[in-house]
């Protein structure tokens, strides 16, 4: 396929993936749910799929992941992976008395003298005596960050984890996960709909409805005629501005001025896919 700055497009799957699915389709009770669907992640990557509700983005991590088993395709893994998943939810009974350490270590051994590093690294070391049933939602995507951490993954999968986390949070978060991408030189895998930040903060975008409409860096998603009709032509207009504007806003006498990413953020309002 070519995009129309005329420019192949990007392959879903990279030669040095960590983890591909190749041709993976997926039904539920006769209705399509992904169709012929190639992904990969390579180390140091992050990628984010994006695509309306009911779109598969979902059920095709549960099938990287081994939780769900496709109908057809493959999916290969390199030897002795190890996966750092935050799921979309993550229910917990408020009524049970449970502090952030004691989460941690749950099913983990040796974890502990390792759980005050975690929780530092994901930001939120002050809250090791905290009920987990307290905390708000971001603290908790923060707490259950740092316990995917603790596995140190090679590969660190998180579905739609702004759920919950208001705006200045989410560019707070996805800096974190960049750092810690740096840090560990993972690949990361993200499920998200808040498309204005995804689009500033991944180095590939991959769109899907049931199938790759299209995937690439996120200048040339947002140019491409399949996210535009998804999506609509006013919100693929107001993110390619906001993408455009994000770290840099342009002077009267032409210079380029340093923008705040906080500040850029906040003058945005949320793009939500549904």
């Amino acid at each position: 396929m070519i995009l129309p700055d005329g420019q192949p497009e990007q392959p879903s799957v990279p030669q040095d993936a960590l983890i591909a699915a190749r041709g993976v389709s997926v039904a539920f009770a006769g209705r399509t749910v992904l169709d012929h669907v190639d992904l990969g992640v390579a180390r140091g990557e992050i990628v984010t799929i994006v695509g309306l509700n009911g779109s598969g983005k979902t059920t095709l991590v549960r099938v990287m992941l081994g939780l769900t088993a496709p109908d057809s395709g493959t999916v290969r893994r390199v030897a002795g992976l190890r996966v750092g998943y935050v799921p979309q939810r993550l229910d917990i009974d408020a009524t049970m008395p449970l502090t952030v350490r004691r989460f941690l270590t749950l099913g983990a051994r040796d974890a502990g003298g390792r759980v005050a590093g975690a929780l530092a690294e994901a930001g939120v070391g002050h809250l090791a005596g905290a009920q987990m049933a307290a905390l708000s939602g971001g603290e908790r995507r923060r707490v259950i960050l740092a316990r995917a951490l603790l596995r140190e993954p090679d590969l660190l999968v998180l579905d739609e984890p702004m759920s919950g986390v208001d705006v200045s949070g989410q560019v707070e978060l996805y800096r974190l996960i960049e750092s810690i991408r740096d840090r560990h030189g993972c690949g990361v895998l993200l499920v998200s709909h808040d498309l204005h930040v995804v689009m500033a903060a991944t180095d590939r975008v991959v769109c899907l409805n049931h199938h790759v409409c299209c995937t690439g860096q996120p200048e040339s998603v947002l140019a491409h005629a399949e996210f535009r009709a998804l999506f609509g032509e006013h919100v693929a207009q107001v993110l390619a501005l906001y993408h455009h504007e994000h770290d840099h806003a342009h002077a009267a006498d032409g210079h380029v001025v340093p923008l705040d990413d906080d500040v850029a953020a906040a003058d945005l309002p949320p793009v939500h896919s549904g």
